[in-house]
């Protein structure tokens, strides 16, 4: 209904009361929703409407909705994927003298493979599921391929400039577009930093200042910048001065990552204002 007629809401006043409100059940009482519930609770939303006239509109999915869809794949083909090493590298183990190298790939296990000479029964079903499991790793890993060139196309079409910054990949950029969807549900950047956990929290106390980890928010958000945050330290540039500044000031590395994070939420909100505005306009 929302993504057909967005302007539709709320419902006109005539057909709010057109069914009896609710009859609420006890714990246990077995009680099955009818339509008296369903009328209920549009009641309730109705009401909601007429009174707050600052709630946003229901809008159509977008392309955020498909760039969350692509990593949320992403993620399952990625733990997928560690899942079939493991148990392949588990499997070598018991058929090589020494075992298999920790950063095991497709390439290295068919490599190896071909050196197997099983000189018992038990060796040759070791062998034989090493040989299934490679199979599924290939699969896997075409999968990934296929699932982030997809990623790729669909952060072209979102024509966003996250990618160009520094630290920020192709699954980091998709993953903040995903989660964050509508940039302006969030007034302010102070608004965007803490729904993705940077914002500081106050643990002051007397005339003692500091400030305690947010374990809050989006925390999918929030790993993204860390990854983003632990790039930039390692690599130089105007965030590694940020942090080496931060360390100046008697901060740990903990703190001072943190206020690196926060920083770059900063960053990210103001890239994604600019985004909004470049594709909308008339929002302008």
């Amino acid at each position: 209904m929302a993504a057909a007629s967005p302007s539709s809401w709320p419902p006109p006043a005539s057909t709010w009361w057109t069914c009896p409100p609710p009859s609420l059940p006890g714990p246990g009482s077995g009680h099955r929703r009818g339509p008296q519930d369903r009328c209920g609770r549009r009641l309730h939303v109705a009401q909601v409407a007429l009174f707050r006239h600052d709630l946003r509109k229901v809008e159509p999915e977008n392309q955020s909705t498909i760039l969350r869809l692509l990593t949320e794949r992403h993620d399952d083909l990625v733990n997928e994927r560690t899942r079939i090493i493991n148990r392949l590298h588990a499997v070598l183990r018991d058929l090589l003298p020494g075992g298999a190298s920790t950063r095991l790939s497709a390439e290295k296990a068919a490599a190896l493979m071909k050196g197997i000479r099983p000189a018992t029964a038990t060796d040759c079903c070791r062998r034989d599921l090493a040989r299934d499991l490679l199979a599924d790793l290939r699969r896997v890993d075409r999968q990934v391929r296929d699932n982030e060139a997809q990623m790729r196309d669909a952060l072209a079409a979102a024509r966003t400039a996250l990618t160009a910054l520094p630290g920020l990949g192709t699954v980091l950029a998709a993953k903040l577009l995903g989660h964050v969807g509508d940039v302006t549900r969030f007034p302010t950047e102070h608004h965007f930093a803490a729904y993705t956990g940077t914002a500081p929290l106050d643990a002051s106390s007397g005339k003692n200042t500091r400030h305690r980890l947010n374990t809050g928010g989006n925390r999918a958000l929030n790993c993204v910048l860390h990854i983003i945050a632990v790039c930039q330290i390692r690599d130089g540039g105007r965030g590694q001065d940020y942090y080496l500044r931060k360390i100046a000031e008697d901060k740990t590395p903990a703190e001072a990552r943190r206020a690196l994070k926060r920083r770059l939420s900063n960053v990210v909100y103001r890239t994604l204002k600019r985004d909004h505005h470049r594709t909308h306009p008339a929002a302008a």
